[in-house]
């Protein structure tokens, strides 16, 4: 794991389209995804929590019904690391994975 410089945290736009940047705690990620209802929601979620656990990162998250709201950022950077940057990545190809059932 390596803390995110200025450089990349400014190409997080380009290379993680969907996802907002703040700089509140250091600097943090955030994406919500929209499923057909909350079971397929849930199956996201326990994927995502599966892979983030493999990875001992594990993400902040927020789930009303069909939607999931999730927050990354590294606590012990404080801010963004490159562990963020490879998280999210997972977390874009299971959503991909999930509009492409629907």
């Amino acid at each position: 794991m390596r803390k995110l410089d200025d450089k990349e945290t400014r190409a997080l736009g380009d290379e993680l389209p969907g996802w907002r940047f703040s700089a509140e705690r250091g600097g943090t990620i955030t994406r919500e995804f929209r499923f057909a209802g909350f079971a397929q929601a849930f199956g996201f979620m326990t994927q995502v929590a599966l892979q983030a656990e493999k990875r001992n990162h594990h993400p902040e998250w927020f789930n009303v019904y069909d939607r999931v709201a999730i927050t990354l950022t590294t606590h012990d950077a404080p801010g963004l690391s490159t562990n963020d940057v490879e998280l999210a990545r997972v977390i874009d190809l299971a959503f991909t994975a999930f509009q492409a059932r629907s």
